[in-house]
Parts: C-alpha cells; structure tokens; sequence
C-alpha cells in the first residue's frame, strides 16, 4: 500500500517517513530531488523537473517490491508540479500528467509547523514553505485528493498515522 507524504520544505517530511517505516518494519523513498541538488551542485532547472519526477516514480516502482505492507514516499510527482509552478509559473505537459496519476492509498501532509530549517541549496525560505503548503493545499481539495494534515512533534504524527494505519504488530499487546 503505497502512502503519499508531502509537504513544503522543512515540513518534516523524511524524518516522518524514516521514523515510519522503522516503526512498521518495512521501506520508504526518499525524496529524489536531494540526491539531484547533491549530485549536481545546483537546485533543478524547468527542463530537470519531469525527469526528476519520472525517476522519483520509479524509484517508487522498485521499492514497492520490497516493501511490507506499507511504502511510504517522500513526495510524489504532485510535489514537482507544484513546485514548478511556484517557480517557474507553468508545468510541463508531460509533468502535469505524471502527477493527475496520483493513486496512493493515503496521503499525508506535513504542516509547516515546526522551525525552518535551512538545507544548503534545496531550501528557500519560511515564505515560500507557507506559500507553497497553501499551494499543495489547495490543490488536494481542488482535485478532491482526501488527505490528512500531521501536526505537531514526530511522536504526535506517528501517533497520528497509527490512528489511520493501526498500530505496528511488534507494539500490540497480547493481553
């Protein structure tokens, strides 16, 4: 079962699917565009941004082969689009159409609720993760993707998500 988790940077995002897939025994994906903007010492250009949604879905691909029940994805190709449009006010038609498929069982959003944080290239400022949470946002109810908003500490999301997904087998008391 494949679960979305977007959110704006410093949202918490990698951090919530490592602590999760531990929890539950299984993998996650991390988000490719960090590997991207460290292997190639810049952020993306327009004309990288379907490719690197093309190999975060593959990416995908191969690990859902390896997960246990659950595959948690650090962003999709929904992400890359909307961030596209944040910076270069257009999506590529290819990229639009990578995200419409967006078939996750879940999707979680990580509020902006906790300090910015920088990261080297990859990360703009506290404005621009407010305007493009309200911009991912906006776009799940305009698409009527259901979601659900994580707030708080890591343990209150992971006490959040057991709530949506159930607890792990291995924390269920057999009283």
């Amino acid at each position: 079962m494949r679960i979305a988790v977007l959110g704006a940077e410093s949202s918490g995002k990698s951090t919530l699917c490592d602590a999760l897939a531990r929890r539950y025994g299984t993998v996650w994906v991390p988000e490719y565009l960090r590997e991207f903007v460290d292997t190639h010492g810049r952020v993306p250009d327009e004309e990288d941004q379907y490719p690197i949604a093309c190999t975060q879905r593959a990416r995908e691909d191969e690990a859902a082969a390896r997960a246990a029940g659950f595959l948690f994805c650090d962003t999709t190709p929904l992400m890359t689009a909307l961030y596209s449009r944040q910076y270069w006010g257009r999506v590529d038609p290819q990229l639009a159409h990578l995200a419409s498929s967006h078939d996750y069982a879940w999707t979680l959003v990580t509020a902006p609720d906790s300090p910015w944080e920088p990261d080297g290239l990859q990360r703009e400022s506290e404005e621009v993760r407010q305007t493009v949470h309200r911009m991912l946002v906006e776009t799940l109810q305009a698409r009527a993707i259901p979601y659900v908003l994580l707030e708080g500490s890591l343990e209150q999301r992971l006490r959040q998500v057991e709530g949506l997904l159930g607890r792990p087998a291995d924390s269920l008391s057999l009283d």
